[in-house]
C-alpha cells in the first residue's frame, strides 16, 4: 500500500511536471511551453498596432481579470471597438485558439443605431446642468451689456448737433469754453509720421461740431461749415450708400507721411446716427474762398498771382506723386495718384495759395510688390478731364505710371482755366471749362472721346497771350502737360521746377519795375529841387539888388561919418596942444622933485657918516671892556 501511494504521489507530480491537466488546453503566447489551462475558453484577439496588426493567445477563466489595454478579456467586442481589436473564442479541443485567425472591421461611414447614440450621449449630472445652464447665463450675460452699451451711447450722445443754417455764435460758446487749445496746437501736439488725431480724439472732436450751413453737394452728399470751438471746419457728409467711397477717403487721408500746405488738411472721421439714418462723416479744414473753379468764376486774377495758384498746386500734386521710402523703425509714404483732378477738388486758401482735395478715387503704389492699390467702388472721374488714354480705355492699370500722367493732363486743363482769368491790359475774359466751345455742359464718354482721342482737339490758345511772357510760357507748359502720347507728357517735379523760375522770373519784373518807379520818383524830386533852387535864385537877386541899394545908403551915410570925423580930428589937435602944455608944466615939476632927491642923498650920506663914527666908538668902548676883563684876570690870577 505504502509503495501505491508513493507510486500515485510520484504520478500526480510528474503529470504536473508536463503540464499534464483535466482543463482545456490553451495556446499562449506569454507562458512557459507556450501553453495555459483554461477554465472557460481559448482567446485568441488581434489588435492593431503602431507597427500592424497583432494576435494575442490567451486563456480566458470564468473570473475575467485578465486586461487588455486597459480593458477586461472578454469574447463579446464592443462594435465600437471593431476597428480597433477583435475577439474569437473556442472550447471545441486543446489549442483550438490556434487556428482562429480574427480579423478587424473596415472603417465604415454607415449611420449609427439609435443605441449608439444613447451610449455616446450618456451624460453626468455635472454636464447636464452646464450644458443647460451655460447657454442661459451666455445669452444673459450679452444681453446685459448690449442693454448696457446703448444706454451709455444715448446718454453720452451730444443732442441736436445738426443746427439749422442759422445757428448763432452763442450755441458754439459753451464749446469754446471747454479749453483753449485749437485744432492747430492739436494737430502739433498729435503730429507724428501720419496724418490725422488719433481715434478716440477724432470721434471727440466729430460729436463735439455745429452745423452751420450747407456749402455744396454732389453725388457723393453734402459738404457743410460746421463750428468746433469757435473755429470754422469743413463736414464732408456722405450718404450709408457710399460707405466705402467715406472709408476710403478717411484711410488716404491717413496715410502715413501725407500731411501737407498744399494739401488739404485732415481732421477727423466718425459716423452719425441721426435717428433715421446713418450719417458718414469726413472733418478737414475750411477754406472760405472755396473751390478754384468758384474762386476764378467770380474772381479775375493778375499775373504773378496765377502763377502763385500754379505753383501751389503743382507742389500738392508733386507731393501726392511722390514716394518716400521708410526706414525699419518709420513707414514710408507711398506715391498716391489723384484721378479726379479738376478745379472742383482744388480749393483756395485764404494766402491765395491752392490745396488739393478729394481723394475717394485716388490710387496708391505697393513698391513691395509693385502694385495699384485702385479704389473698391464704382465711381469714375470727370469726363471733361478725362485723359486720352483713360477715354479709349487703353491705360495700362497695372502700372503706376499711368495713373500719374493722367493726373498731368489734368493739371494742364486746370492751368488753361487760370490762365484765362488773367487781366492783361484790362482784358479778362470770362470763366469757361475746359472743351467748352466743343462739348455740351455734361458730355458723354463717347462725346469726349470724339473730340479729345479720334479728333486730337486741345482747349484754344488766345494769341494775345504771345504778348506777354508768363502767358506765352505758361501756354507752352499746358502743351507739354496735354501731349496725346502720355509717355512724352512732363512730370510734376519739371512742372513745379518751371513753375519756380516763372515766379523768379515774374519776382525780377516787378523787382526792375519797383526801381524804374523810384527812379522816376526821383527824377519828380529832382526836377521841383531844380525849380525849388531857380525861385531861390530869383530871391537870392532880389536880395542882391536890396543889398546894392543899402550899400549906397551906407556910402552916404560913410560919408557923413567921415566930415564928421575930420571935424572931431581938428577937436582933437586942440586938445593935444592943451596936452603939450600940461606936459612941459609937469616936466618942470619933475626936475624939481629931482634936485630936492639929490639934497635927500646928501642928507643920507652925512647921516651915514655920523653912524659910521658911532661904530667906531662903540668899538673902542668893546676894546676898553676887553682890556678891563684881561686885567681882573690877572688880578684874579
Amino acid at each position: 500500500m505504502l509503495k501505491l501511494l508513493i507510486f500515485m504521489i510520484f504520478i500526480t507530480i510528474l503529470l504536473n511536471l508536463i503540464g499534464v491537466s483535466d482543463g482545456l488546453k490553451c495556446y499562449c503566447d506569454i507562458c512557459p511551453n507556450s501553453t495555459c489551462i483554461a477554465n472557460a475558453k481559448c482567446l485568441t484577439v488581434v489588435v492593431k498596432g503602431k507597427t500592424g496588426l497583432v494576435r494575442r493567445y490567451r486563456c480566458l477563466d470564468k473570473i475575467e481579470g485578465q486586461l487588455l489595454n486597459g480593458e477586461h478579456l472578454t469574447c463579446n467586442t464592443p462594435k465600437k471597438q471593431k476597428t480597433d481589436n477583435y475577439r474569437l473564442c473556442c472550447d471545441d479541443s486543446d489549442f483550438c485558439n490556434r487556428a482562429l485567425v480574427p480579423t478587424l472591421a473596415p472603417p465604415t461611414t454607415t449611420t449609427q443605431s439609435p443605441d449608439e447614440d444613447l451610449d455616446k450621449l450618456e451624460f453626468g449630472t455635472a454636464e447636464l446642468v452646464v450644458l443647460i445652464s451655460g447657454p442661459v447665463v451666455l445669452v444673459s450675460l450679452l444681453f446685459m451689456i448690449g442693454f448696457f452699451a446703448y444706454y451709455q451711447y444715448q446718454h453720452r450722445r451730444p443732442s441736436g448737433y445738426m443746427l439749422p443754417p442759422d445757428t448763432s455764435n452763442a450755441d458754439v460758446a459753451p464749446f469754446a469754453q471747454q479749453g483753449t487749445e485749437g485744432l492747430r496746437e492739436m494737430m502739433i501736439e498729435y503730429s507724428g509720421s501720419g496724418s490725422g488725431l488719433p481715434l478716440l480724439v477724432q470721434r471727440t472732436i466729430a460729436r463735439q461740431i455745429h452745423l452751420c450751413e450747407i456749402i455744396g453737394k454732389g453725388r457723393y452728399g453734402e459738404v457743410w461749415r460746421g463750428k468746433w470751438r469757435a473755429e470754422n471746419v469743413a463736414v464732408k457728409i456722405f450718404s450709408s450708400r457710399e460707405e466705402s467711397s467715406w472709408f476710403r477717403e478717411a484711410e488716404l487721408y491717413q496715410t502715413v507721411m501725407l500731411r501737407h500746405e498744399n494739401i488739404l488738411g485732415f481732421i477727423a472721421a466718425d459716423n452719425k446716427d441721426n435717428g433715421t439714418w446713418t450719417q458718414l462723416w469726413l472733418i478737414t479744414d475750411y477754406h472760405e474762398n472755396g473751390s478754384l473753379f468758384d474762386y476764378l468764376n467770380r474772381t479775375q486774377i493778375s499775373i504773378p498771382q496765377m502763377i502763385q495758384l500754379a505753383l501751389s498746386a503743382a507742389n500738392g500734386l508733386c507731393h501726392l506723386h511722390m514716394e518716400i521710402i521708410g526706414t525699419e523703425v518709420h513707414a514710408g509714404k507711398p506715391a498716391i495718384a489723384h484721378r479726379d483732378l479738376k478745379s472742383k477738388n482744388i480749393l483756395v486758401k485764404n494766402n491765395l495759395t491752392c490745396c488739393i482735395a478729394d481723394l475717394g478715387l485716388a490710387v496708391r503704389h505697393d513698391i513691395a510688390t509693385d502694385s495699384v492699390d485702385i479704389a473698391p467702388n464704382d465711381r469714375v472721374g470727370t469726363k471733361r478731364y478725362m485723359a486720352p488714354e483713360v477715354l479709349d480705355a487703353t491705360l495700362n492699370r497695372t502700372h503706376f505710371e499711368s495713373f500719374k500722367r493722367a493726373d498731368v493732363y489734368a493739371f494742364g486743363l486746370v492751368l488753361w482755366e487760370m490762365a484765362r482769368r488773367c487781366s492783361i491790359g484790362g482784358i479778362v475774359e470770362d470763366y469757361q471749362l475746359p472743351y467748352y466751345d466743343m462739348v455740351p455742359s455734361d458730355p458723354s464718354l463717347e462725346e469726349m472721346r470724339k473730340i479729345v482721342c479720334d479728333e486730337k482737339y486741345r482747349p484754344a490758345i488766345p494769341n494775345r497771350w504771345q504778348t506777354v511772357e508768363s502767358l506765352r510760357l505758361m501756354g507752352r507748359l499746358m502743351k507739354e502737360c496735354w501731349y496725346h502720347n502720355a509717355a512724352a507728357r512732363l512730370t510734376t517735379l519739371r512742372i513745379k521746377k518751371s513753375l519756380a523760375a516763372m515766379t523768379s522770373m515774374e519776382d525780377t519784373k516787378v523787382t526792375v519795375t519797383s526801381s524804374v518807379k523810384a527812379v522816376n520818383s526821383s527824377h519828380i524830386a529832382v526836377t521841383s529841387s531844380v525849380k525849388a533852387v531857380n525861385s531861390s535864385h530869383i530871391a537870392v537877386t532880389s536880395s542882391v539888388k536890396a543889398v546894392n541899394s543899402s550899400h549906397i545908403a551906407v556910402t552916404s551915410s560913410v560919408k557923413a561919418v567921415n566930415s564928421s570925423h575930420i571935424a572931431v580930428t581938428i577937436n582933437i589937435s586942440a586938445v593935444d596942444s592943451s596936452v603939450r602944455a600940461v606936459n612941459i608944466r609937469f616936466i618942470a615939476v619933475n626936475r624939481s622933485e629931482i634936485a630936492l632927491n639929490i639934497i635927500n642923498c646928501t642928507v643920507d650920506s652925512s647921516v651915514s657918516a655920523i653912524y659910521s663914527s658911532v661904530s667906531a666908538v662903540d668899538s673902542s668902548v668893546i676894546s676898553v671892556n676887553s682890556s678891563d676883563i684881561a686885567v681882573e684876570n690877572i688880578v684874579i690870577s
